[in-house]
């Protein structure tokens, strides 16, 4: 990759993932919010940052990295993944845990709880299906880990555009088309790969 394009990819990426985070920190809102419903909140954003970089290590697109150190972040950043929709759900929980009893039955009255609660669902079973990889035939792996990550991407997305909080709206609708942008790119070069 060449010294221009690497400093395009990091140019793109640092503000994508930095600046939701920053203005969410600016955000009003926050006067009124308790410590732990902030942190869950916080860690929902990073949560979703993640998606963002997961399909580009997956592939090994970003610079300065080999295919193995990409792969081996790409393991890392799936497990914060994990540990991020824990502790957004469970600040969520300490909260107000019938908000979150209804979202997980799907009778919260908010879209966006079911799409969150779907999006979750999906992590954790990537997540399982990630421990159990050397068990599976490398195809139906590639074909169960894709059709996860887009479900993931899917509900996370519409969970995050749905919600009005202490995101700010521009930062946050740019972050979610970065997601779906990565996300896509890297489905087109693996068929383009399987087809060669």
């Amino acid at each position: 990759m060449s010294t221009l394009r690497s400093l395009a990819v990091w140019a793109v990426l640092l503000p994508a993932v930095l600046l939701p985070l920053a203005m969410a920190a600016a955000s009003p809102l926050l006067a009124w919010r308790d410590p732990v419903y902030i942190i869950a909140g916080f860690a929902g954003i990073v949560a979703m940052s993640l998606l963002l970089v997961q399909p580009l290590l997956a592939r090994g697109r970003l610079p300065g990295l080999n295919i193995r150190q990409s792969r081996t972040l790409h393991r890392m950043t799936g497990a914060a993944l994990v540990a991020g929709v824990v502790i957004h759900v469970v600040g969520l929980w300490v909260t107000s845990p019938p908000d979150v009893v209804d979202a997980l039955l799907f009778r919260s009255p908010t879209p966006f709880s079911a799409w969150g609660v779907i999006a979750m669902w999906a992590v954790f079973a990537a997540a399982v299906l990630a421990v159990f990889r050397r068990r599976l035939r490398p195809r139906l792996w590639r074909l169960a880990h894709s059709g996860i990550a887009v479900v993931i991407v899917t509900g996370t997305v519409i969970h995050a555009l749905q919600i009005e909080g202490t995101m700010e709206t521009a930062s946050k609708v740019a972050l979610c088309a970065l997601v779906i942008a990565a996300t896509i790119s890297v489905f087109v070069a693996r068929t383009r790969a399987g087809a060669s």
